[in-house]
């Protein structure tokens, strides 16, 4: 790589530095391959903490509410499922679902104390 090479002849390398060609034939330099900017890395962070947040939430719901929400948010693999699909797992109306739903959110949004109520 042309940055081990350039290495060996100096000690010192600049953030400006030129280290590869990407597809659209653009010089590539570290400043494009290193980090992220620093509200990026706390964004991460903060939404990871809230995530973290959320499934302890969850844990408190009943196991119809938690299911309801695992299957409609992907909370599981990532795969979201409409109100529809839920039903005929659950064998259940899709309006109840939307009913389950909602009452779920609803408990989640007062124990994680985001209701702007006094």
């Amino acid at each position: 790589m042309h940055l081990r090479s350039v290495k060996k002849i100096r000690s010192e390398v600049s953030l400006y530095d030129p280290i590869g060609i990407d597809k659209e034939g653009d010089e590539i330099n570290l400043l494009d391959v290193l980090g992220t900017h620093s509200d990026v890395v706390a964004e991460l962070v903060e939404n990871k903490s809230e995530q973290l947040r959320l499934l302890v939430k969850i844990k408190n719901l009943t196991h119809r509410e938690r299911k309801v929400l695992e299957l409609r948010f992907g909370l599981l693999d990532g795969t979201r499922k409409t109100q529809r699909e839920i039903a005929s797992i659950l064998d259940i109306s899709r309006s109840y679902v939307s009913r389950i739903e909602k009452k779920a959110i609803i408990k989640i949004i007062k124990e994680m104390g985001l209701n702007n109520e006094g």
